[in-house]
C-alpha cells in the first residue's frame, strides 16, 4: 500500500483542483444573474451565443460539487442547484435529450445533490444559505422526466439493457449501468437488477472480467446481434456502484472480481495508476471510474484485499496527478495521462479542455473520500 498523506492535505488538493475549474470554466448562461454553467474550453473562444453543449460533462460538474459539498465545502451545494437549473435552462427548458447515457448521468448527480446529507455542516454556511440548500429536495419533476426517460429505453430488445439514444439501434454499458444504479438508488431495485443480470450475459469479456461497450443488431435480417468489444475505464463504474448498491452474495462476488480487474487491466504495468483516455468526451473516463472505486474502497460488504486494491488505485492515481501538475496564474492544470507532466500535453500558451480538469477533480475528491474514510 502507499503511505498515508495527512487528510488536511488531500483535501486541500481537491479544494485547490475545485477552485480552478470554478476559475477556469464557470461563467453565467448569456450574462444571466443566477445562472452558472462551465464552458468546455479555457481560453473561450469569443462568440456571442453558448458555445457546443456538452450536456453530460454539466452531469459531472454537479456530481463534483455534490463530493465537494460532502466534506464540507463552503458553497458547493448551492452552486450545484444553480448549476442543475441552468442545465435545464440551456436545454430548452427540459431535462432530457437525446441521449440515454447523457440523462443516466444526469439523473444520478440530481439524484445525490437533492438527498446530499454533508459529513459536517458547510464551512462559513452564513454566508449562501448553503446547508438549508443542500437538505432541500429541489428537483423533483426534474428527476421524474429523467426516470420516464429512462424506462422508456429499456426494453427486451436485444435480450434487455438500455438504449444509447433515441434511434434505439444500439444497447449499451454507458447508457445501461448508470441508469441501473441510478434504479437501484431511487428504489426500483427489481428494474437494476435485470440491467446488471442483461451485463453480466451479454457484455462481459470473460478473458478480462471487464465490461465491453454495447451491442447492435448485425448487418442483414438474420436477427442476429454483434458486440462492440472497446473497454472504457468509465464504463467498469457504474456497474461496480449498481452491484454494492444492490448488495446479495453474487452482487458483490462480482463487485470483487470487477476490482481485480480494473486493477489487473486498467493500470499502468508496474503502478496502480489507473489509464486515461485522453482529451474530449474520454478525458473524463477515469475520474468516473474513481468516483466508483471510492464508493468500493469504503464497502464494508466487500473483502479486505479488495477494499485496499480500490482504495490504491484511487490514491495512486490522485498523487501521480498532482504530482504532475502545473501552474497558469493561481490555478492548477493537470494532465490528460497522469504519468505524464501536465506542461507536456499544455504548454504554456495552449488552451486547456474542461473534461480533463474536471476527471482530476473528480480523482482528488474520490482520494479525499477515501483518506476520510480510513482514517
Amino acid at each position: 500500500m502507499l503511505p498515508e498523506e495527512p487528510l488536511h492535505e488531500i483535501q486541500a488538493r481537491a479544494d485547490a483542483a475545485a477552485a480552478s475549474v470554478t476559475a477556469a470554466y464557470a461563467r453565467p448562461l448569456l450574462r444571466l444573474p443566477g445562472t452558472t454553467l462551465a464552458s468546455v474550453d479555457n481560453p473561450r473562444p469569443r462568440r456571442v451565443l453558448p458555445g457546443p453543449w456538452h450536456y453530460w460533462w454539466q452531469a459531472h460538474y454537479v456530481d463534483a460539487l455534490v463530493d465537494a459539498a460532502l466534506r464540507g465545502a463552503p458553497g458547493a451545494a448551492r452552486q450545484a442547484h444553480v448549476l442543475v437549473r441552468t442545465i435545464r435552462l440551456r436545454n430548452g427548458l427540459r431535462a432530457t435529450n437525446w441521449y440515454f447515457d447523457d440523462m443516466a448521468w444526469l439523473a444520478l448527480a440530481v439524484h445525490r445533490l437533492d438527498t446530499l446529507v454533508p459529513v459536517r455542516p458547510e464551512r462559513n454556511q452564513d454566508d449562501d444559505g448553503g446547508a438549508a440548500a443542500a437538505h432541500g429536495r429541489q428537483h423533483p419533476r426534474m428527476l421524474a422526466a429523467l426516470g420516464d426517460a429512462l424506462r422508456s429505453a429499456h426494453t427486451l430488445d436485444f435480450g434487455g439493457g438500455l438504449y444509447w439514444n433515441r434511434r434505439r439501434t444500439f444497447k449499451n454499458t454507458p447508457a445501461t449501468a448508470p441508469a441501473a444504479l441510478h434504479f437501484a438508488r431511487s428504489g426500483e431495485r427489481e428494474r437494476a437488477q435485470s440491467l446488471i443480470d442483461w451485463l453480466n450475459t451479454v457484455l462481459i469479456d470473460p478473458g478480462t472480467g471487464l465490461y465491453l461497450d454495447g451491442v447492435k443488431a448485425a448487418d442483414g435480417s438474420s436477427g442476429e446481434t454483434a458486440v462492440e468489444r472497446a473497454v472504457y475505464t468509465y464504463n467498469q463504474g457504474p456497474v461496480l456502484g449498481a452491484l454494492l448498491e444492490l448488495g446479495g452474495p453474487a452482487n458483490l462476488s462480482r463487485a470483487a472480481e470487477l476490482v481485480g480487474a480494473i486493477s489487473n487491466e486498467l493500470s499502468h504495468a508496474g503502478t496502480a495508476v489507473l489509464i486515461t483516455h485522453g482529451t474530449g468526451d474520454a478525458g473524463l473516463f477515469t475520474g468516473i471510474l474513481c468516483r466508483y472505486l471510492a464508493l468500493a474502497a469504503l464497502s464494508p460488504t466487500l473483502p479486505e484485499d479488495r477494499r485496499e486494491q480500490a482504495a490504491e488505485l484511487v490514491t495512486a492515481t490522485a498523487q501521480a496527478l498532482w504530482a504532475g501538475r502545473t501552474k497558469r496564474g493561481q490555478r492548477t492544470v493537470f494532465s490528460p495521462h497522469p504519468l505524464e507532466p501536465a506542461d507536456r500535453h499544455y504548454p504554456a500558451g495552449t488552451g486547456v479542455g474542461l473534461s480533463t480538469q474536471l476527471s482530476a477533480w473528480m480523482i482528488l475528491e474520490a482520494a479525499a473520500r477515501v483518506r476520510r474514510g480510513l482514517s
